[in-house]
């Protein structure tokens, strides 16, 4: 079974999080800059750690080169 999350990423933060604001989206905090899909493979990593899954149980299925993302959980 699997679950699609949308995620807003924000690179080049101080620190790696993961936040919910006010309308209930997901922000992703992480610390890599968008160079060489850096940025998106340190977000798999965060959003696999936040939801308790391995990290190939996270894929991105849009999004992969702006900051808004469709991640598909893999949740068996």
């Amino acid at each position: 079974m699997s679950k699609i999350i949308e995620v807003k990423v924000k690179p080049n933060s101080k620190q790696s999080k993961v936040e919910t604001n006010e309308e209930g989206t997901l922000i992703a905090f992480v610390k890599a800059q968008p160079i060489d899909g850096k940025a998106n493979a340190e977000l798999i990593s965060l959003i696999a750690s936040h939801f308790g899954l391995h990290k190939r149980q996270v894929s991105i299925k849009t999004g992969a080169s702006g900051r808004m993302k469709r991640i598909e959980l893999d949740i068996d």
